[in-house]
């Protein structure tokens, strides 16, 4: 039984969860840098623990820090919230082996589903639609002009990590594919240190919708309806909407319960979203984001 929560972020989540905690009747305890001392989110906590100086590195992100403030409070349960470690394997491995609760999924699929190749492939399992492409990473020039090829032009090349807009080009010819691999990949290794990339065919102004659910540790998993995401300017999202109102009932129906049958194959815990393209009637299969996200207000 959780009984006190550490929130290991700062901001409109922190208050968000201090909210939620206190309707639940859980002791919520802030940990803030020495900027965010004033905060709201610490005002509104039963109690806060200043855990280092205002850059982010030497606070919000040192794990060590963060596990030692739950530990001193007592805490049961670390909450990551959005950005910082929300999405980071290592740091729910670290909080398990502290003999603490991490309020996410697992460390190894948090760690799956980072590979946008591997949650793919995890995706076409469960036998969700996903868009044609190459089975895992492009080797070389030579196989990613032979799978171009086969896709048809144009196509995009893509980090396998990361997220964005970075490692990511639309190539329309043969020519500027090998140049545009290399362009992406160096993109992917600066912001990711990981220069993996991958290859898919690239759908022309398609609708981009998102589904978010909510998973608990006993396999049972429900989706909250869809967020329609189209407006967007270099792939960040601008204006959020819900219901999408390119979304039938048909559609709605087809792509809530392939998330559902996604997430349960995956033994997801906590809240999850999983992104879709939609195209011509069709939905397929973005990638997951394994963390409650920011734009959760609007599903609320």
């Amino acid at each position: 039984m959780i009984g006190s929560v550490l929130i290991a972020n700062r901001g409109e989540i922190a208050v968000r969860i201090v909210r939620a905690c206190r309707e639940m009747g859980i002791r919520s305890v802030m940990v803030y840098s020495q900027a965010d001392k004033d905060s709201l989110a610490v005002r509104m906590a039963d109690d806060a623990v200043c855990i280092g100086p205002a850059p982010a590195s030497e606070s919000y992100l040192h794990v060590d820090n963060l596990i030692a403030a739950a530990v001193l409070k007592r805490c049961d349960a670390i909450h990551p919230g959005v950005g910082f470690l929300s999405e980071s394997p290592s740091f729910a491995k670290a909080v398990g082996d502290a003999g603490l609760v991490f309020i996410g999924p697992p460390a190894s699929t948090i760690g799956m589903l980072g590979d946008k190749v591997q949650a793919k492939r995890s995706a076409i399992a469960a036998g969700v639609p996903v868009i044609p492409g190459t089975d895992g990473p492009i080797k070389d020039a030579k196989q990613a002009k032979k799978e171009a090829k086969h896709m048809g032009y144009p196509v995009i090349v893509k980090a396998a990590s990361g997220g964005g807009g970075k490692g990511m080009r639309i190539v329309r010819s043969e020519d500027e594919l090998e140049g545009a691999i290399k362009i992406a990949s160096a993109e992917a290794l600066k912001a990711f240190s990981d220069g993996t990339v991958y290859m898919e065919k690239y759908l022309e102004n398609p609708r981009h919708v998102e589904v978010q659910i909510l998973a608990d540790a006993f396999g049972n998993v429900v989706h909250l309806g869809e967020r329609d995401c189209s407006v967007q300017f270099k792939h960040q999202k601008l204006v959020e909407e819900s219901p999408s109102p390119a979304v039938s009932d048909d559609i709605r129906s087809k792509m809530g319960h392939d998330t559902v049958s996604l997430f349960k194959s995956l033994q997801y815990v906590g809240a999850g979203t999983i992104e879709f393209l939609l195209y011509e009637g069709q939905h397929y299969f973005m990638e997951v984001n394994a963390r409650v996200q920011v734009e959760h207000p609007v599903t609320e």
